[in-house]
């Protein structure tokens, strides 16, 4: 069976993402100082009610973070509900975490449509944007990649290639590690609650 070009695309990006992400992983468990301190969060966007909002209105939170976009079909509301059963499984706990959604589709994204989007998961997450050139930047200090893909049948044309990882920051804004697509809600939920009580 001969594979389109878009099947190609798609393909090499996911391999492009999957060698990324265990790059990363390795590099993390070679040096275990490295969790803590290989890179701290750093951003200025916009939530979905609007508000600029940046790394320091977090402090002191654990933060987990998914980059997605709305328009997309599977993978995106399928993390969002795993990350909404783990922060309603951890009861008082979680008010020591916050949920972020930061979209790689500015130009869908308004804070309007996240503001549509994110509630239907009922979690608490806050929806964050940008323009290209804001996502752009935290998409690099988070160490994410993005791209579009061009869709005759996708709202507006397009459809986003994505990092699919759920990736875990302490209270400090360090990061921590990182779940693959597909993890449970429960092993993200256990991992959470053991490194919380560290």
């Amino acid at each position: 069976m001969r594979l389109s070009a878009f099947q190609k695309v798609l393909w090499g990006l996911a391999a492009l993402a999957v060698a990324g992400f265990v790059w990363l992983q390795i590099s993390f468990k070679t040096d275990p100082q490295a969790e803590a301190t290989a890179f701290r969060v750093n951003f200025e966007l916009t939530d979905h009610q609007g508000m600029v909002r940046t790394q320091d209105d977090f402090a002191g939170r654990w933060m987990l973070v998914f980059f997605g976009f709305s328009n997309c079909p599977d993978v995106c509301p399928t993390t969002l509900a795993e990350v909404a059963a783990v922060m309603d499984a951890l009861g008082s706990d979680a008010a020591h975490v916050q949920p972020l959604f930061i979209s790689i589709d500015p130009e869908r994204d308004t804070p309007m449509e996240l503001a549509k989007f994110v509630p239907h998961f009922n979690a608490g997450i806050i929806g964050l944007t940008g323009t290209s050139d804001q996502i752009k930047r935290t998409s690099e200090t988070f160490r994410v990649y993005y791209e579009k893909i061009k869709e005759a049948a996708a709202p507006g044309g397009y459809t986003m290639g994505h990092s699919s990882q759920l990736s875990l920051f302490d209270p400090q804004g360090g990061y921590v590690g990182a779940w693959t697509y597909g993890t449970p809600a429960e092993e993200i939920l256990s991992d959470l609650k053991a490194r919380m009580s560290m």
